[in-house]
């Protein structure tokens, strides 16, 4: 089986959706279709139950993924390293950063600077509307995006840290005098709407498309940048959600930033473009691995 086929074959079973996939992978439905028949040929046995209304994973196909997905992984990691190995780490890395989490990631980075003098790191602003974008054009080398990223292009490496998460109103909205608020409450606000490839598993981490008792929860005015956010919720057009930090770098005068009791934190994490050839993007990641795993034995110790 190529690899190309596998690749389509676990996402099709993450999408269960061949538009979707085909979508996700930049391939045709019917290259995904024939991809798939392709292995049930092979197999000698249905991986999909496909009706006009849904797809499914037969227990063959059930079983064929988890044989497939630690494999496939373990594969691809290994390429990596295996590039970076034999190129070193003397680089430029171009790193992809959102806010204040390119702060947050200060003293790790200046701890790899001073390990890694080689390496000429260089920074770029991503934009949370369009996360993905700079690292499927190669504009950067790696990018520190929150989680989930579940993406069958894109490496999801050490999560560096959690942030708690805050609801930004205007400071004339009724919720601006709370001193928090609950996700069943954006049942009765009007988030921000985009036109983006944002997959909507990353979007809904901060703007759900329902409240956990299932009301819809409304989308209002477009916006294309952070700085468009800002201002829909100044104008009260709209709210948004967004990390707590935001509140000390982002201080406007008609703004507040209200607690969310019940939301989850948000986990970072450095993402990269599988097969990526840059060495120090690797070594970067091994280093973070390592801070990390370093950082969570000083706290239990």
């Amino acid at each position: 089986m190529e690899m190309r086929d596998i690749e389509i074959f676990l996402t099709l079973a993450e999408e269960l959706h061949f538009g979707r996939t085909a979508q996700r992978l930049h391939v045709t439905p019917a290259r995904v279709s024939m991809a798939i028949k392709k292995q049930e040929r092979r197999i000698g046995a249905i991986l999909f139950e496909r009706t006009t209304r849904r797809v499914a994973l037969t227990p063959a196909g059930e079983q064929l993924r988890t044989q497939l997905s630690a494999g496939y992984q373990q594969i691809m990691d290994g390429i990596e390293n295996s590039v970076a190995a034999a190129r070193g780490t003397s680089a430029t890395l171009t790193l992809g950063t959102m806010g204040p989490q390119a702060w947050l990631l200060g003293e790790l980075l200046e701890s790899f600077q001073r390990e890694h003098p080689a390496v000429r790191v260089l920074h770029r602003d991503i934009n949370p509307v369009h996360p993905l974008d700079l690292l499927r054009s190669g504009d950067i080398d790696v990018g520190h995006l929150w989680l989930p990223v579940r993406e069958p292009d894109l490496t999801v490496g050490p999560v560096t840290h959690a942030c708690a998460q805050v609801l930004v109103v205007a400071a004339s909205h009724p919720f601006a005098v709370r001193a928090s608020v609950s996700r069943e409450d954006f049942g009765d606000l009007t988030f921000v709407a985009h036109r983006s490839t944002i997959p909507p598993y990353m979007e809904e981490v901060f703007q759900p498309f329902r409240t956990p008792a299932g009301r819809t929860i409304a989308r209002g005015p477009l916006v294309s940048t952070w700085d468009d956010q800002l201002k829909g919720v100044s104008s009260g057009h709209a709210v948004i959600a967004a990390v707590a930090e935001s509140a000390r770098f982002y201080p406007w005068p008609n703004l507040v930033y209200i607690p969310i009791r019940d939301a989850p934190q948000v986990s970072w994490a450095l993402v990269w473009r599988k097969g990526a050839a840059n060495p120090a993007v690797a070594a970067l990641a091994r280093f973070a691995g390592a801070a990390v795993t370093a950082r969570s034995r000083a706290g239990s110790s």
